[in-house]
């Protein structure tokens, strides 16, 4: 099961933050606080596989991906293989890529909702759900539709409603 999904910067801020299981927040800020105190203190010639009991408890491991200004990290436990974790960054980044054509720190920060539809269509509770970022690509244009059309149906029955009151 994959426990937590994090995504900060060189600086140590996150820019997403998403726990599987339940923390406490001053216990997720801890926890992102001591994954970045040891990634930054990595030498970049060492794998991107870590065993992540001291940080996380038994039997979870870390996998990450540094790409320009951001680190993204997933935790999981012992049920899911390394490889296939770091291909899932992959998937999570190409993703992002192709939604925000060359995806940077600032479309994280102001596209926040957008990022978590995204992710929710590669994970959830935990589970991976989908691996091909066509598909996942194709989900979240849906959604967008759906809310766009909310939103339209939304602006008509206000106006009505506004309209029938005078």
């Amino acid at each position: 099961m994959i426990k937590s999904v994090m995504v900060m910067n060189t600086q140590g801020k996150p820019r997403l933050s998403k726990f599987y299981d339940y923390q406490p927040v001053e216990k997720q800020q801890e926890l992102i606080r001591s994954v970045f105190g040891v990634l930054c203190s990595r030498a970049e010639n060492v794998s991107n596989f870590m065993e992540a009991d001291s940080i996380f408890g038994p039997d979870t491991r870390l996998v990450y991906k540094h790409y320009a200004t951001l680190y993204f990290v997933f935790v999981f436990d012992s049920s899911e293989n390394e490889l296939a974790m770091l291909d899932l960054i992959q998937v999570f980044v190409e993703t992002l890529d192709k939604c925000f054509k060359n995806v940077c720190e600032l479309d994280i920060v102001f596209s926040y909702s957008k990022l978590h539809t995204i992710l929710d269509e590669i994970i959830f509770g935990g589970q991976v759900l989908e691996t091909s970022s066509t598909e996942v690509i194709k989900a979240v244009e849906e959604i967008s539709k759906l809310e766009a059309a909310s939103s339209a149906i939304a602006l008509v029955s206000k106006s009505v409603s506004s309209w029938r009151s005078r």
